[in-house]
């Protein structure tokens, strides 16, 4: 049976899932539009989710050996130019300082589109020896890139993120550091923001620019398309050698470091709406949403209800909830829909009859499912629902993941499917760049990764009839 539409602002998304997601960020005050293409205000509610997200990553980042700082923001032309394939990756993007006052400056300062060139000249100054090493840094900033064209949280000329760039004494623990960062990633969207990933390398077309390797994690959104939703790149010692970085080793011989860099940004935030929202907004994973439970007193004009409804938010609160308490004079039915349009993963609802009989009311967004709670068994149950439906979101997107992954043969039936369908599209790859290309041009998929669970769905590459050598999955992208 279909659920209730409250929020008549919002467009359904099976009329238009761009408009119902660009509705979504509005009217649930996420985001706000400023006076510059592609530049965006974070509201308060959309900020908190990124402040929320911050705390869980940074500490995750902190158990890896990982130590925050912060770089400059103008890159020196000069600079930037060190690293030729990075640099030209970037080229088109890049927003260029040419004015410092009111004089024309000697050399030209990029605003960081990222900061592998920045920390390479740090880590010249500041590595020595072997006994530095490994050397693992990360800031939390923004960067800015200068896209044709933009969308709230999914493609933004300046965004939030966070770049993590470490160093290393030897090629195989750069590597395995690339890799653990990866699946810290995969783990964090699955067990903090319940959006199952796909764990995998991107190919050569599509690794970052002067890395050696790329690994990503894809998540399929609700209309079937792909999120890139993080990245972590193993660099070998390129950057290291065109920067000159070198230390001492063990053998007191002169040597260059082997690199990493990986990140993540406010993308997930359209990742979390595309992946769980509904037609009546947002539907946040508690453990990032700014408001876990929401306390709504029923017939609160009568004696004793706020004053109970108030006791009970003081205990949740103390319990470490993020709790919140509406004792607005706005009408029941708005107060349920506008949590319901924020997201907020339980509603606490306490009346006359519930004071009697030492209960309360807490209603799932996820699902609309109600439960009676005794009072005396609030901080309990409140954690028990809240784990509930964060394991009722990550279900959901699974389901959605496994049903709309298919394997194809030739490149014909990929594009069938692709048509018919949506969805990851699985099939084996010679390896060849003419192949990928041929995939885009004609079926209008990209390759999102090769996964490292690898399938044998044939011996022939679906594109040209060439021995096989992977398995990739193709879909069309944000």
């Amino acid at each position: 049976m279909a659920k209730e539409k409250k929020v008549e602002q919002i467009t359904d998304m099976e009329v238009d899932f761009a408009q119902w997601f660009t509705d979504v960020c509005k009217k649930a005050e996420l985001i706000d539009y400023s006076s510059i293409k592609g530049l965006f205000v974070y509201r308060p509610y959309g900020y908190a989710i990124w402040e929320n997200m911050q705390h869980i990553l940074d500490a995750a980042f902190k158990k890896c050996g990982v130590q925050n700082v912060y770089m400059p923001m103008l890159i020196p032309e000069s600079l930037l130019q060190k690293e030729k394939d990075h640099v030209e990756g970037f080229a088109p993007e890049c927003a260029w300082v040419t004015t410092g006052g009111s004089e024309e400056l000697e050399e030209r300062y990029c605003v960081r589109p990222t900061s592998e060139t920045l920390f390479c000249e740090h880590f010249k100054n500041v590595i020595q020896s072997h006994r530095d090493l490994p050397m693992c840094y990360n800031q939390w900033c923004s960067v800015l890139r200068w896209e044709k064209s933009s969308r709230p949280f999914l493609r933004h000329r300046e965004f939030l993120w966070q770049e993590g760039h470490t160093m290393h004494a030897t090629a195989q623990e750069a590597e395995a550091f690339t890799q653990k960062i990866l699946n810290l990633y995969a783990d964090f969207c699955e067990d903090v923001l319940a959006m199952p990933v796909t764990r995998g390398q991107k190919t050569e077309k599509e690794k970052f620019n002067g890395a050696e390797a790329t690994y990503a994690i894809e998540c399929m959104m609700h209309d079937r398309k792909a999120l890139q939703a993080g990245t972590s790149h193993y660099f070998g010692d390129g950057f290291a050698r065109a920067f000159d970085i070198t230390f001492a080793n063990k053998e007191n011989r002169l040597v260059n470091p082997f690199q990493t860099s990986w990140g993540v940004s406010t993308r997930l935030i359209g990742g979390i709406i595309m992946t769980h929202g509904d037609n009546n907004g947002l539907v946040l994973p508690p453990k990032v949403a700014p408001i876990q439970i929401v306390v709504v007193p029923v017939a609160q004009h009568k004696p004793g209800v706020i004053e109970g409804a108030q006791a009970l938010c003081e205990r949740l609160a103390a319990a470490g909830y993020r709790v919140k308490i509406d004792t607005s004079d706005n009408s029941m039915g708005w107060k349920c829909a506008q949590y319901e349009m924020k997201g907020v993963p339980l509603r606490l609802e306490m009346g006359p009859r519930d004071l009697e009989n030492g209960q309360c009311v807490l209603v799932r967004r996820d699902n609309g499912e109600k439960s009676f709670v005794a009072l005396s068994e609030l901080e309990q149950k409140a954690g028990e629902l809240l784990q509930a439906v964060h394991d009722g979101l990550f279900e959901k997107a699974k389901r959605n993941l496994e049903e709309h992954t298919f394997a194809a043969s030739t490149l014909e039936e990929a594009k069938a499917i692709q048509e018919e369908k949506g969805g990851f599209i699985k099939t084996m790859w010679c390896g060849d760049l003419s192949c990928e290309l041929a995939m885009k041009e004609k079926a209008g998929m990209s390759s999102r990764c090769i996964p490292f669970r690898q399938e044998q769905l044939g011996e022939t590459c679906a594109c040209c009839g060439k021995p096989a050598k992977k398995m990739v999955i193709w879909g069309v992208a944000y």
